[in-house]
């Protein structure tokens, strides 16, 4: 019997995971930033929009992406809904009350929520021990951070802690419903979305906030919407898309341990922000359950003590 071990990065691969943390560390930053001037529905809008005219722009009508926008409209306003429009707006909601660095530590459950879906939707990826022990650890984590609005005890409303973890699981229903797009060009299937999605969220920014007669933005903010839609969701897309074709899915998945460090330190220096104990514990846990769910650490170790034996 044979086994195929998991392709380590190359230093390269590492390089890129890390820049690709620090980056999605910072659309938390971005966020908090803007949405203390931007109204969480339009600033949603501005970072799709500009974020899919940015893609429109590189891609310029390659890999068939028109005929492919006309013939799939439907799917990609489905996964616009549920991978963009509405977790975004879930987290810059929850963005008015909280830092950036919480925020992060939150919506780092999103595997483990991508896990306990495909379970019980899809027949090829059931949970195992090992998953369903990280599962247990990353909902411990989400109950630790979350515990002291439920009694009051949190600095911040209740809702504003549950928000991320919502957007966590639409994100995690948009990672099952995601696989039909597995024999598209990735970089269409990420235009195609946020095309979708921004063309949702411009009625809603329209009715809802009416931009118009909002207050011009600061320097600040308007960077702060910059950085979000060109280098955190545009740029961030091709530069996942490279990783996942050099290191492979497992390993591109491991940006997930780098957000919530590089949120929270860009917090730390810029914003003032501090974490509380409980947030520190939470994010161990869920630092834990991602851990566990990945499994290379414990397949090493189980490996190490094999060969010693």
């Amino acid at each position: 019997m044979t086994t195929t071990s998991l392709p380590k990065p190359s230093a390269t691969a590492w390089a890129l995971i890390l820049v690709l943390g620090l980056i999605w560390g910072g659309s938390f930053f971005f966020a908090r930033i803007a949405v203390k001037e931007v109204p969480p529905f339009t600033l949603v809008f501005f970072r799709l929009f500009l974020a899919a005219l940015a893609l429109h722009i590189y891609l310029h009508g390659r890999h068939g992406l028109y005929e492919t926008l006309a013939a799939r409209w439907r799917e990609f306003a489905v996964m616009g809904l549920v991978n963009n429009a509405l977790p975004h707006t879930l987290i810059f909601f929850g963005q008015t009350e909280i830092g950036a660095g919480l925020a992060s530590i939150l919506n780092a459950t999103t595997p483990i929520f991508t896990v306990l879906i495909a379970n019980r939707f899809t027949t090829d990826e059931k949970l195992t021990t090992a998953k369903l022990a990280g599962c247990i650890a990353g909902l411990a984590g989400t109950a630790v951070l979350i515990g002291p609005g439920l009694t009051n005890a949190a600095s911040v409303p209740l809702w504003a802690l549950v928000l991320p973890v919502l957007a966590a699981i639409s994100y995690g229903v948009a990672g099952t419903y995601g696989k039909r797009f597995r024999g598209l060009p990735a970089p269409v299937s990420a235009t195609g979305q946020l095309t979708a999605s921004s063309l949702m969220m411009l009625p809603v920014s329209l009715i809802a906030d009416q931009p118009w007669s909002l207050p011009m933005p600061s320097l600040h903010a308007i960077s702060a919407i910059l950085g979000l839609a060109l280098l955190s969701t545009a740029f961030a897309y091709l530069l996942f898309f490279r990783i996942l074709a050099m290191a492979g899915a497992t390993n591109a998945s491991l940006v997930t341990l780098v957000v919530p460090p590089s949120a929270i330190l860009l917090g730390v220096i810029f914003l003032g922000e501090r974490l509380e104990s409980t947030d520190l514990a939470g994010m161990a846990l869920i630092g834990l359950g991602l851990i566990i769910l990945d499994g290379r650490l414990l397949r090493s170790r189980s490996k190490q003590a094999s060969n010693r034996s």
